[in-house]
């Protein structure tokens, strides 16, 4: 009794009003954003986008691991890991999840269905695939961006006939575990006709179908190629794709810089570290108290043209002016 009048006559000669024990409140808890990354973690991708992510982070107000906390899980290229490690981050409580592709967007949805998730750099159509209902209004725990990947193959298609104008025939390799939606299919069908190309698609199951699969394309006479997205077999195993089309000879146009960098002729597609700045106001609103179902899902808006010239020479190709004027970079 005599601390507790002690501690009250301290209190009044300290001038402080309002209860005795708000002077140990406990401090605000700090959200915790798992974001879920399909690739490899020493991937040369890894540093920028996480650097794009958390600056988006910071220019909205955040400071990470201080007033947010970020869990980073790599897959290392196995799509058995996304659902184990989609598992571990809700078991961790984890206030937002932030998916980086199609298949790391099904692992999330399929292991919760009420911790938001965040879409960055999901290159399916997520309608298409049942994650939401519409891009408008989507519906569920489920909204954040996309990245048009397969409604840009028919731009990736009339670059690629400016650099090669003898292509006739194009193969476009993908992966069946990321199906090309009608929609983009439809568009490339369309550009293949107006340009007077022959649209040749070719699906394999993992990195041992490559081979066969560039051997396809020469046997059927294809003077160039397409490059579909996918985190497991494409981009898993980028050198040896990049290193097949050399090996053939085969003019190849990707949907991502690393390939071009690589040595792959040409690069078109989303600003990608746009698209992860960007995915973090979805995480900002949320964490604010947004629901995900009332944030409408946004497409790109930045695109990259990459070049590369030295891999043009080798080709024996000329890239024109018109093409060059409009590319970001040209790698000599």
């Amino acid at each position: 009794m005599r601390w507790r009048f002690a501690v009250l006559a301290l209190g009044l000669a300290l001038g402080i009003s309002g209860p005795v024990f708000s002077l140990a409140q406990a401090p605000a808890r700090v959200p915790t954003v798992g974001v879920l990354i399909p690739g490899p973690a020493t991937s040369p991708s890894v540093g920028p986008t996480r650097e794009a992510f958390e600056r988006g982070l910071k220019d909205l107000g955040w400071t990470p691991g201080q007033t947010v906390r970020i869990e980073y899980r790599h897959a290392e290229g196995k799509r058995e890991r996304l659902d184990e490690l989609a598992r571990e981050l809700v078991r961790a409580k984890t206030d937002v999840l932030v998916a980086r592709s199609a298949q790391a967007v099904r692992a999330a949805k399929e292991a919760t269905t009420t911790i938001p998730v965040v879409m960055s750099a999901a290159g399916l159509d997520p309608v298409q695939l049942g994650f939401v209902s519409s891009l408008a209004r989507p519906g569920g725990n489920i909204t954040g961006l996309t990245l048009l990947n397969d409604e840009l193959l028919a731009k990736q298609l009339e670059l690629l006939k400016e650099i090669v104008p003898r292509m006739s025939r194009v193969v476009v390799l993908g992966s069946v575990t990321a199906p090309l939606n009608p929609k983009g299919r439809e568009a490339l069908d369309a550009a293949g006709r107006t340009l007077g190309v022959q649209v040749q698609y070719v699906d394999v199951r993992d990195l041992t179908g490559l081979d066969s699969a560039f051997a396809e394309a020469i046997r059927t006479q294809a003077n160039a190629m397409l490059i579909r997205a996918d985190p497991f077999v494409m981009e898993a195993n980028d050198r040896r794709v990049v290193a097949l089309a050399d090996k053939h000879r085969l003019p190849t146009a990707y949907w991502l810089e690393t390939y071009a960098q690589l040595g792959g002729l040409m690069s078109y597609g989303a600003d990608l570290l746009d698209v992860h700045r960007r995915s973090a106001s979805y995480v900002d609103r949320i964490l604010k108290g947004a629901r995900p179902a009332d944030l409408p899902i946004e497409e790109p808006t930045k695109f990259e043209l990459i070049v590369n010239l030295k891999t043009a020479r080798a080709l024996g190709l000329t890239v024109p002016p018109s093409v060059l004027a409009r590319a970001n970079e040209i790698i000599q």
